[in-house]
């Protein structure tokens, strides 16, 4: 749920997404060929992984970023994959990944040509919780269970999103937000190529409507889901520095407050009906809460894995 990126702060915003992505790297990756294009991705204890076992499968937010800091938190009977999606970190770029569904359609097929067989629990940050609700719905005997990280909101509908922003007695609303976003980092001359692709996507996702891809999904299966929400974040100084400088007028405390209230409503309805899920509220916490707090990260995916564990085995005949 990253606020604002603009000239005059993009480079430090894109500083943390890019040393994001080499800390990704960092490590044993490897390759593997997908429709022709090389995708980058590292597995993690793969020898702990049984038959029917769940496997991780993690989804980064836009621009990279890495789970690795998770891993050392993980007992070693736990296997999962992150990768990075074409164009990004190693992976070849791909210009015919135009939609969402591509992506998810385009991690499906990484899967199934590494072989690893589902059940997939999938753990998405920002707007990779996106990502794996699209997934979840192409997919859905496929997936055991899903943990979302501080997720963009993708069902804010434009009714709540203006009544948001007249209710913080702001300006500038969040879909306005998100689109200068995505339209900054796609043509800022300092950010790669790959970067700029991937925010081109995510900008013709919302563009005309917002996230118009994931309007008419159907109700999500019945599997454990967890949503963390970094709650009351502390408002960053790029945040006061561009709001000041490119006269937003948005009153950022409200303003959190208010798409904060939307966006657990909307995720509690989302998963009203799943058995074991919730909505787990950090307080303070920033959006990059895998980084800021891991070992708490970890306990919640490994609270979830066991979830879809129990479930798949009483599935099993």
């Amino acid at each position: 749920m990253t606020m604002f990126l603009k000239p005059k702060v993009t480079g430090i915003l894109l500083s943390l997404c890019l040393s994001q992505i080499i800390f990704a790297q960092q490590g044993d990756f490897r390759s593997a060929s997908v429709d022709g294009k090389k995708i980058s991705y590292k597995l993690f204890n793969p020898e702990g992984r049984k038959e029917n076992d769940p496997i991780l499968v993690f989804e980064h937010g836009i621009g990279g970023g890495s789970f690795e800091q998770l891993f050392r938190f993980l007992p070693k009977t736990i296997s999962g994959i992150q990768y990075d999606r074409n164009g990004l970190g190693q992976s070849e770029a791909d210009t015919n990944i135009t939609t969402d569904a591509q992506v998810t359609e385009r991690l499906h097929e990484l899967l199934h040509a590494l072989d690893i067989q589902p059940p997939y629990l999938l753990v998405g940050h920002s707007v990779g919780g996106a990502y794996i609700r699209l997934f979840t719905a192409r997919f859905p005997k496929e997936v055991c269970g899903l943990v979302f990280i501080d997720p963009t909101d993708f069902m804010l509908s434009s009714q709540d999103d203006a009544a948001a922003k007249r209710r913080s007695e702001s300006l500038t609303s969040y879909q306005q937000i998100w689109t200068l976003n995505l339209q900054t980092m796609s043509r800022e001359a300092n950010v790669p190529e790959g970067v700029k692709n991937d925010a081109k996507r995510a900008l013709k996702a919302s563009t005309p409507s917002f996230f118009q891809e994931y309007r008419d999904l159907p109700l999500l299966i019945n599997i454990p889901a967890t949503v963390i929400i970094s709650y009351n974040k502390p408002i960053e100084p790029y945040e006061e520095e561009m709001n000041k400088t490119f006269k937003l007028g948005i009153n950022i405390k409200q303003w959190w407050r208010e798409y904060d209230e939307i966006r657990i409503k909307n995720f509690s309805d989302l998963i009203r009906e799943n058995d074991n899920s919730r909505v787990v509220l950090l307080t303070k916490y920033s959006h990059g809460v895998h980084f800021q707090d891991p070992q708490l990260v970890a306990a919640l995916i490994l609270e979830n894995y066991d979830k879809c564990s129990k479930n798949h085995s009483n599935k099993i005949p």
